[in-house]
């Protein structure tokens, strides 16, 4: 789980895509594999980088997953995963 201060970090950053400001690089970085508008939020901890994966819809943040990255790219079933997730959240409001 999330060290105090990366909580507090994830909150901040997820507060500011609440707000509508375009996060870049070194704090976002766009995810085409996934979707339109997904990105990956980067949360540094102690010991571990945190990657939330997430879509910026009209009305929403959608958060689609949350893991520790461990190598240098994403792991196909994270993708698979987050795909998984947006058709289901999509199917249940209707986009």
């Amino acid at each position: 789980p999330f060290s105090p201060d990366a909580r507090i970090e994830a909150g901040w950053l997820l507060r500011r895509l609440q707000r509508g400001e375009a996060l870049a690089l070194p704090h976002s970085r766009p995810m085409p594999a996934l979707g339109t508008q997904c990105h990956e939020l980067r949360v540094k901890d102690k010991n571990t980088a945190w990657r939330v994966m997430y879509r910026i819809d009209a009305d929403a943040v959608v958060i689609a997953e949350v893991f520790a990255k461990k190598t240098r790219t994403t792991p196909q079933s994270v993708i698979n995963k987050c795909q998984q997730r947006l058709r289901a959240y999509d199917a249940a409001v209707g986009g």
